[in-house]
């Protein structure tokens, strides 16, 4: 996700300008031919410090395969781990330890490779130097970009949001701590924010405190972030409570850059391979028990097993969810759309322990091959109910910053009938804190969850 300011791109009528604003939209970064070409070249030059220009055992083909082998790899793996995120310009990223975690995972994977196939990427003689050089290298590779962004973009203009004593401190620290950004305003509440950055042209937002975050989310934050403003809250005593994991040093003093979407777009395409790659390995599994549930569902509701719902899907996106039938045909005919209750009298009988296992949920790992949900997220819901949620529980939309998922925290801690703002609640920490990890934990807890359900 980019929440830096950069220039407009060039017209869109020019070859140059429709050119860079579509590779824009598609993420590409020059990084990415950067980092590629120095790892390649970095493997050669470590052959020619060990060996010269006569390398052993293999012809140099197959080093050049292996070369080109390993460099996707660690372009894969550093994708992953965010090394190709757009960064805020206030406040610098720890880039040397994060890229040498990441080599570390990438040799991993090489490894694993050389196992299954006889046969190193790169000679096991040459890991030791590549594994300290390659960080380093990454890590210079953006501390580069970074000044070449600053030198042809210009300083960073910064407003300063909160109390007067507050904006004078930290004016004084910008000052001696010889940051190159400028302060270009400053104000003492964060009503009309908007017009305060359009007024002083300020690319960077410094929140100071005297202001709750809710007056500025969801709006205006949002438009700061289309428009491509950083904004960032200087880090209280009492945000300490919350457990704050990352922070940024900004004239020496501890901010948190805001960001209105939780998790940015490499995450996100993590999510979706782990769901693919998962769905890959248990497909046997999968068939044989949609398979049993679904001679089941025909034997209670007949025909027309499979029921369609439009629901409420990532960025509110809207799309059709697949159910196996557990309520009578046109169940609201005279209702309209009603959230489910306890002893719901339009259940099927025999299919109240059905819909309590969440077995009529199977039918939705289509949905998941098609990309409209994944296996762990926050449920969808119907529109008509998010319109409704949207205007009682401020911040309900980011719980669609990911796909929704057949499973998910709410699920596993609630029933069907769990009040709405409670389920929120799981479902933000849920999106906030999503890690590999976390879906594992969630999908086996599911497990459990259903195997109680069918005992009881």
């Amino acid at each position: 996700m980019r929440t830096y300011p950069v220039p407009l791109p060039p017209a869109e009528d020019s070859p140059s300008g429709g050119l860079m604003l579509r590779l824009r939209a598609r993420g590409f970064r020059f990084l990415y031919v950067i980092d590629s070409v120095s790892l390649f070249v970095m493997m050669q030059l470590i052959m020619v410090a060990r060996f010269g220009f006569e390398w052993p055992t293999y012809p140099f083909s197959h080093y050049l395969v292996g070369f080109l082998l390993a460099t996707a790899i660690h372009l894969g793996v550093y994708y992953f781990g965010g090394m190709f995120e757009y960064e805020q310009r206030l406040g610098r990223p720890p880039w040397l330890p994060k890229a040498a975690l990441l080599t570390g995972v990438a040799i991993l994977f090489s490894t694993a490779i050389a196992l299954g196939t006889g046969r190193y990427l790169v000679p096991r003689g040459n890991l030791l130097m590549f594994v300290i050089a390659a960080p380093v290298l990454i890590a210079f590779n953006r501390w580069y970009a970074r000044g070449i962004r600053s030198r042809r973009f210009g300083a960073p203009r910064v407003l300063l949001v909160g109390p007067p004593e507050e904006v004078q401190s930290v004016q004084h620290h910008m000052r001696e701590s010889g940051s190159d950004a400028s302060v270009v305003g400053t104000a003492s509440t964060t009503s009309d924010l908007l017009a305060a950055v359009e007024t002083t042209d300020a690319t960077d937002v410094l929140l100071l405190g005297g202001d709750r975050l809710e007056e500025i989310y969801p709006a205006p934050l949002d438009q700061l972030e289309r428009r491509l403003i950083g904004v960032y809250h200087r880090v209280q005593p009492a945000d300490t409570l919350l457990g704050l994991q990352r922070s940024r040093q900004i004239a020496g003093i501890p901010f948190v850059a805001l960001r209105t979407h939780a998790l940015p777009r490499y995450r996100l395409r993590l999510k979706r391979l782990l769901d693919l790659t998962l769905l890959l390995v248990a497909l046997p599994m999968i068939a044989l028990v949609v398979g049993l549930a679904a001679l089941y569902v025909f034997s209670r509701a007949g025909r027309n097993i499979i029921y369609r719902q439009e629901r409420v899907g990532h960025g509110g996106q809207i799309f059709e969810v697949l159910k196996f039938r557990t309520m009578i045909h046109d169940a609201e005919a005279m209702t309209g759309a009603t959230l489910a209750l306890e002893n719901d009298p339009r259940v099927l009988p025999g299919m109240r322990w059905f819909r309590a296992a969440r077995l009529d949920e199977l039918p939705q790992l289509w949905n998941v091959v098609r990309g409209e949900m994944s296996l762990v997220g926050p449920r969808p819901e119907r529109p008509a109910f998010v319109s409704r949620f949207e205007k009682r529980l401020p911040g309900y939309s980011r719980r669609h910053d990911v796909p929704p998922g057949i499973t998910g925290l709410a699920q596993i801690r609630g029933q069907y009938q769990t009040e709405p703002g409670y389920k929120l609640g799981h479902d933000l920490h849920y999106v906030v804190n999503w890690s590999p990890v976390l879906d594992l934990m969630i999908m086996l807890e599911t497990i459990v969850v259903m195997a109680r359900r069918l005992a009881r």
